[in-house]
């Protein structure tokens, strides 16, 4: 039950990434914080589903939500103090997804497709990175963290 719940909620999460860019009436930082927000949000979740049979996966997963939940507020609300983290932005984003990936694959070790979950991560953050760097059109790049949550909940779908 608790597999098809953050499985369905990481492809509503994605999906949301995904067509919230179309209303292109936010910033490049606003939009990249939203999409930092809800990956935060799933990884909570996902921290607190797998506590019970995962302590250090959970404890990797509820630090890493809470450091991107911090990291969210602070690009949504552009808090003065942290201004210079908008002009990083982009790298931190595509960092966070590497770093989220490969704390899927430490997580997802042995589900049958953990692997590509966490594989898929990775080489959307290295993604994210390259694009993000020749392309400023943030629809592309929350698209790309959008693909990220839908792959990983199709996934996690099928696994459970």
């Amino acid at each position: 039950m608790k597999t098809k719940f953050i499985s369905l909620l990481a492809i509503l999460l994605g999906l949301m990434i995904i067509i919230f860019p179309v209303m292109g009436v936010i910033g490049v930082a606003d939009l990249i914080g939203l999409s930092i927000l809800l990956i935060s949000i799933y990884l909570l979740i996902v921290g607190v589903a797998i506590i019970d049979y995962n302590k250090t996966g959970a404890i990797l997963d509820l630090f890493l939500g809470i450091i991107l939940l911090l990291l969210s507020i602070c690009l949504i609300f552009s808090f003065p103090i942290l201004g210079f983290l908008t002009e990083i932005t982009l790298y931190l984003a595509g960092i966070m997804l590497i770093v989220v990936g490969v704390v899927s694959l430490i997580n997802n070790r042995q589900s049958r497709y953990g692997f590509y979950i966490g594989i898929a991560g990775v080489v959307l953050g290295l993604l994210y990175i390259i694009v993000g760097t020749y392309v400023t059109d943030p629809i592309v790049l929350g698209t790309l963290i959008g693909l990220w949550l839908v792959i990983s909940g199709i996934l996690k779908l099928m696994d459970g």
